[in-house]
């Protein structure tokens, strides 16, 4: 998703937006790929399908960034750690890598979307 967005960014902001957009679009390539290995490391083939384009159709950048928060939050929900739990010390510590990235990302986001004064705006 992250990767379409960039030639919507407009206004005072883009770049700097725009750059850090980039770099998270590589850390999602770099997570995949690591996921990648982590199946195969279970003698199991990873799926070569992608997934559904989640596109909400709202191209502001506020939108854009709540929109990128719902990824965020299924990536860092218990159940990756529960899936990984006792099935062998490589897989439950990058679960664990995983689930911290996604908080730091969330909280970036949530840094981006905070307007001082004027508390959570939704």
């Amino acid at each position: 998703m992250v990767h379409s967005l960039f030639v919507l960014v407009f206004g005072r902001n883009r770049i700097p937006i725009v750059s850090w957009m980039h770099d998270h679009a590589a850390e999602s390539l770099t997570h995949a790929q690591q996921a990648g290995e982590m199946i195969t490391l279970l003698a199991e083939c990873p799926s070569l399908t992608i997934g559904p384009l989640l596109d909400s159709h709202k191209h502001d950048i506020h939108a854009i960034m709540w929109e990128s928060l719902d990824p965020e939050a299924k990536a860092r929900g218990p159940e990756l750690l529960q899936c990984a739990e006792r099935r062998s010390v490589i897989i439950e510590e990058y679960a664990r890598q995983m689930v911290h990235a996604e908080e730091l990302h969330a909280g970036e986001v949530d840094e981006m979307l905070y307007k001082r004064g004027y508390g959570d705006e939704q």
